[in-house]
């Protein structure tokens, strides 16, 4: 997950906005339908991630002890790129007088 995380934090340089390949691939990531969890032959499990460019092709992203905490981390995964989902569409107006 870490490349993952890398792969998609270092998009900006100052204010400059993330390409529209980028915020296509994180809307792709914020959507649960795209992740996967298989148990491996030692009774760890792993999450996956389906990538776009392919309609069968599953990338590894991180392995945990219980089915639980797999499910945990794509939820925080996928809350992680919602987030940056919703920062690119600028500052939101929380109160006016």
């Amino acid at each position: 997950m870490t490349y993952l995380y890398y792969k998609t934090s270092t998009h900006t340089v100052g204010n400059q906005k993330p390409s529209k390949k980028t915020i296509e691939q994180w809307e792709h990531l914020a959507n649960k339908k795209n992740w996967r969890i298989t148990q491996l032959p030692n009774g760890f499990y792993q999450t996956e991630c389906l990538y776009p460019e392919s309609e069968d092709d599953w990338k590894d992203i991180t392995r945990r002890e219980t089915i639980e905490g797999a499910e945990a981390a794509i939820d925080g995964s996928i809350d992680h790129f919602s987030k940056k989902l919703e920062a690119v569409s600028g500052p939101k107006v929380v109160k006016t007088f």
